[in-house]
């Protein structure tokens, strides 16, 4: 079998990252900032053709933008308006008139961001530092006191430490639409995927399953395509994504000097604090920015029960009111409310049958007994991340988890790990040359789905990173060496 070029005396660790987004790259580019690495040391699997990109900033579609002000972007944490600058350095912008907001912050579409990070580690793939393996992963195992990494075409690898850092996985569609629409021609389980929108006409009436940002991004990216047709979004409670304040907010209120312990007491820590922030003249947004900053802390102060009765009854109000629609963005979804066009419900899909060309569907409303019957031609599914499922996903994740290397966390967020992010079996035993980067170990950090949040920990896991290679190489140091290369 083929293998890659690595130092074969194994003087050196060799450390491989599977998933080059923003969080693998922002593991590599933070310990080649700690590490003196050598070429062949560090491989990165990702099968798209640049690096940095990854699932969310893949995007060609120009009605996906950022939904975070580029001012606040960056893959440096102690340089925050890193991107901003390199943007007006590259003139970035270029043909994007609307990108400026109407209170002067930047959002630009989101494959300007993937090109931004793709810049940050160029140089590294240039002069061979970091090995991009453009494949996707087929297996991993352990041998032999190392992990063997073999990619979709055969060629293995040997690594001494392993870093997961892969995207989110696709959504979970409500089995009623799994049931009756698989292989319908216009049924999109996962609109995150490129041409994903291109089989709906331009009249059809469209279903979308769930209100947050992607389906913002949806409605934005069908109207941008001319799409007339009525839209219906549908959510168990109905909530829908919330905009950014007209004027820069202040951080407001302290969510640590004393960290709510439950569930309930978080939620009343919050709306009295917001209160106190209204009466100041300020908005949530600066409350909710707060909590989201000391986010950690108060997940870490809290009882596993109560972790999951956050997840269990909170999230769907948090991430509303956390994860922000872009101005732009926002303004397509009001016009489409304002003119009749989009209707959005409370509610559930109850049943589906697909009669012809047509999707006869009777929705379920949230809060009374009665339901409705409705007709469409599209069905499209934004529910979001289908984290519980991440063990069946990638069948080389399945297999870590079967010899007991991987479980899911006990929220039910992500992949279980400690507080150094190394990853923990079903038993809880650590792997300490495994570690899980990013959104899948926000069932320990809590908050790490923003783009602040998933760099600073590429920051966090670069650090331990290091320290696992400084110990492998003390241990190398310790023992006699023997020159296997002969073997």
């Amino acid at each position: 079998m083929t293998t890659y070029s690595h130092d074969s005396s194994r003087d050196r660790p060799v450390i491989a990252i599977i998933g080059g987004g923003v969080s693998g790259a922002a593991v590599a580019f933070h310990l080649l900032q700690r590490q003196r690495l050598q070429p062949g040391q560090l491989f990165i699997f990702e099968p798209r053709a640049r690096l940095g990109a990854g699932l969310a900033y893949d995007t060609q579609d120009p009605a996906h933008r950022i939904n975070v002000p580029a001012a606040k972007m960056s893959l440096l944490p102690d340089d925050l308006e890193h991107f901003q600058r390199w943007i007006e350095e590259n003139h970035a912008l270029a043909g994007d008139e609307t990108a400026v907001a109407a209170n002067g912050s930047l959002f630009p579409r989101r494959e300007v961001f993937g090109r931004y990070i793709n810049d940050m580690v160029q140089p590294f793939i240039d002069d061979g530092r970091i090995t991009h393996v453009a494949e996707k992963t087929a297996d991993v195992r352990r041998l032999d006191g190392r992990w063997v990494i073999t990619d979709e075409v055969g060629r293995r690898l040997e690594v001494d430490i392993l870093v997961i850092a892969t995207s989110h996985p696709s959504p979970l569609p409500p089995e009623p639409l799994r049931s009756a629409l698989a292989g319908h021609p216009r049924f999109v389980v996962d609109p995150t995927r490129p041409d994903a929108l291109v089989a709906i006409r331009t009249d059809d009436r469209v279903l979308v399953v769930g209100n947050g940002l992607t389906s913002a991004d949806v409605i934005a990216s069908l109207t941008l395509r001319g799409h007339r047709g009525p839209i219906t979004a549908i959510s168990r409670r109905g909530l829908r994504s919330r905009g950014h304040a007209p004027v820069r907010q202040e951080l407001f209120g302290d969510f640590v000097s004393r960290p709510s312990r439950t569930a309930l007491d978080l939620l009343q820590h919050v709306r009295a604090t917001i209160r106190e922030a209204e009466a100041e003249g300020r908005s949530w947004h600066a409350v909710i920015d707060q909590v989201r900053a000391q986010g950690q802390d108060l997940w870490r102060a809290m009882p596993l029960g109560e972790r999951r009765r956050v997840v269990r009854h909170l999230r769907p109000f948090w991430d509303v009111h956390r994860f922000r629609v872009a101005p732009q963005v926002e303004a397509v979804s009001e016009e489409a409310i304002r003119s009749g066009r989009l209707e959005v419900l409370a509610a559930s899909v109850a049943s589906v049958e697909a009669k012809d060309a047509a999707i006869d569907c009777r929705l379920d409303l949230s809060h009374s007994a009665g339901s409705i019957d409705r007709q469409f031609d599209a069905v499209v599914v934004t529910t979001g991340p289908g984290h519980r499922g991440i063990l069946e996903t990638q069948g080389w994740i399945g297999a870590l988890a079967d010899a007991g290397y991987l479980a899911i966390d006990a929220t039910r967020l992500g992949l279980a790990c400690n507080t150094t992010s190394q990853a923990q079996g079903p038993d809880g035993a650590v792997s300490p040359s495994l570690f899980i980067s990013g959104p899948l170990a926000r069932g320990t950090f809590g908050e790490l789905m923003g783009l602040p949040e998933v760099v600073e920990h590429g920051v966090f896991v670069a650090g331990q990173v290091a320290s696992a290679i400084g110990d492998y190489e003390n241990r190398r140091h310790d023992r006699p060496h023997f020159d296997i290369s002969a073997a």
